[in-house]
């Protein structure tokens, strides 16, 4: 995208005509429409008051770097949310595969068949995580008390599946059985991290709009 290319969408997204455009930055309209166009650039002086009127830097402007950057970031956060979505419906057709071939005489392969899954859905979990966690960055106190929050989620939902683990365990002796519960938590907790993930996008999408709405 060309420094022309960004005044015209940067323009479109305020709802500016160049005309007011122009009284803005005290030139003509033909000075706008030939920096859209490409046929001029912008002059050093108006470099910054047209930095500032959009709140951009001038890396911004003049080469896009923050966009790219931003948009390589939100496609991480969706093939992210994208790969734990997967790993979650792989645990719950792992449950559903166990399920199904006990209910026909073939337990072993139930078996095999859930471990498989079990262990694909965990791999890309890993994955994932390894991918898309490696650059570290200091959060903002809303992202850390959300995190605080979602930690908090997943801790009692572990605890109360422990819990109703020992209870069934212990009062119809089906330890045999009982063992899927574990799994059930962390199908839970995926699923709340899953949310927290999207709450994240969606708050950091309308953070965004309302940033260029200003």
């Amino acid at each position: 995208m060309t420094v022309g290319e960004r005044l015209l969408k940067l323009r479109k997204e305020k709802n500016m005509s160049q005309e007011e455009l122009a009284n803005v930055l005290d030139v003509s309209r033909q000075t706008v429409s030939k920096w859209e166009t490409g046929e001029s650039m912008p002059d050093f002086n108006k470099i910054c008051p047209l930095c500032e009127y959009f709140g951009i830097t001038s890396d911004e402007l003049l080469s896009g770097k923050q966009n790219i950057i931003e948009a390589k970031q939100e496609d991480k956060k969706g093939k992210f949310a994208r790969n734990i979505a997967i790993a979650v419906a792989l645990y719950i057709i792992s449950l559903v595969a166990i399920i199904g071939t006990s209910t026909i005489g073939q337990e072993i392969l139930g078996v095999c068949l859930f471990f498989t899954i079990i262990a694909i859905a965990t791999g890309i979990i890993i994955y994932s995580s390894i991918i898309y966690g490696k650059e570290k960055e200091q959060k903002p106190e809303k992202e850390k008390k959300r995190d605080e929050v979602s930690k908090a989620v997943t801790d009692i939902i572990g605890l109360i599946g422990v819990v109703i683990y020992f209870l069934l365990s212990f009062t119809t002796g089906a330890w045999h059985i009982t063992w899927i519960i574990f799994l059930i938590i962390g199908v839970c907790n995926a699923i709340v991290r899953l949310i927290f993930g999207v709450k994240k996008c969606n708050d950091d999408c309308c953070e965004k709009k309302e940033n260029e709405d200003e």
